[in-house]
C-alpha cells in the first residue's frame, strides 16, 4: 500500500485521478485533487503516470 501527495499548485482539477481512483483521491473545497488514503501500489503508481500536469507523486 502506497499514499500520494498532490501539488495543489499544479493540479488543475480534470478530476482524472478522482475519476478513475476514487479509493485514493478526492476533490478539496477549492476543486482541486487530493490524496485521502493509501491504496494499491497499482493504483498510485498509474495516477502518477497519468496525471496530465505531473502533480502527484508518491507520499
Amino acid at each position: 500500500m502506497k499514499k500520494a501527495k498532490v501539488n495543489a499548485d499544479l493540479c488543475i482539477g480534470c478530476g482524472l485521478c478522482v475519476g478513475s481512483h476514487s479509493e485514493a483521491f478526492q476533490f478539496n473545497d477549492e476543486g482541486k485533487a487530493e490524496a485521502y488514503a493509501e491504496a494499491e501500489d497499482e493504483v498510485i503508481e498509474d495516477a502518477v503516470a497519468t496525471c496530465p500536469v505531473g502533480a502527484i507523486e508518491e507520499a
